[in-house]
């Protein structure tokens, strides 16, 4: 694509929070976003603040303050949300913090200035947003973690799996991990499984690329590689069911293989999600 494309990206900071997404890094996302080379013109997120809970909770006010400049620090402009309290006729207490119709009245202002739209969310409530960003001639793609909707999926031009991404969800017990080497902890899904021969593939992602749409590893300018995998290195809860869903993401590490041939195996294969968990 031109290096002209004008790309806007809009974040539902809470929903992604709360569906997997907890410490996505804003500075893989912005690369995400631009790996066709073009001009980001819009980045925003949407954040909530408990402004009643910061008046008594210091440390909470703290680390929001301190997050906040550091996605700032990326170059995303942020809007705020105030969290709201309601209490019913039980006297229960309830917040919220819903950006959803914010961010849809900026994604439709600021259409006529973008050529693509990053989405960053999973709730359903924004198809019809999607629909009528197309309309304008938007290409839309979509990035999410767990509970995105399916008609949302399906209505986008582009949906990704933000734990396929490389480094955009960090892997907390691996500080140092530095994704796609020897010895590193990945995530990828299955593509062949032979059950009657105990080994199949999996296949991640190494890069981020601007090729994301050449999915096999074969060609040189895919930015994917397969991976070997014995059924020896199964986790339990990892069926052949799961393995054959391609919406299954598996967490496990990379090794050398000892045979020539396959290049890398697997090891360690666990679940990092599935729709049927």
């Amino acid at each position: 694509m031109s290096s002209s494309l004008r790309v806007g990206v809009f974040v539902d900071a809470e929903n992604i929070r709360y569906n997997g997404g907890y410490q996505m890094r804003y500075d893989v996302l912005r690369r995400f976003a631009a790996r066709e080379g073009g001009i980001l013109q819009r980045l925003n997120t949407y954040m909530a603040f408990d402004a009643e809970r910061a008046r008594e909770d210091i440390e909470y006010k703290k680390k929001a303050q301190t997050y906040q400049q550091m996605v700032r620090d990326f170059g995303w402009k942020i809007h705020v949300k105030t969290v709201r309290r309601y209490t019913d006729e039980n006297g229960n207490v309830t917040t919220k913090a819903n950006a959803d119709l914010d961010m849809a009245v900026d994604a439709m202002l600021q259409a006529n200035k973008l050529d693509q739209v990053l989405l960053v969310s999973g709730d359903g409530d924004f198809l019809q947003v999607v629909e009528a960003l197309q309309n304008t001639g938007c290409r839309v793609e979509l990035l999410g973690f767990k509970n995105v909707s399916r008609l949302l999926q399906q209505q986008v031009d582009a949906y990704y799996s933000g734990f396929l991404i490389p480094d955009l969800l960090p892997i907390s017990y691996e500080p140092r991990n530095e994704w796609g080497k020897t010895g590193s902890c990945v995530r990828g899904v299955c593509t062949k499984w032979f059950p009657e021969k105990g080994y199949g593939f999996l296949r991640i992602m190494t890069h981020i690329s601007p090729n994301l749409w050449i999915t096999d590893p074969r060609d040189e300018k895919s930015p994917y590689a397969s991976i070997f995998c014995h059924v020896n290195e199964l986790a339990e809860e990892v069926t052949e069911d799961l393995l054959m869903n391609r919406e299954t993401a598996l967490e496990f590490y990379l090794n050398e293989s000892e045979q020539k041939d396959h290049g890398l195996v697997a090891s360690n294969v666990r679940l990092a999600f599935s729709v049927n968990r």
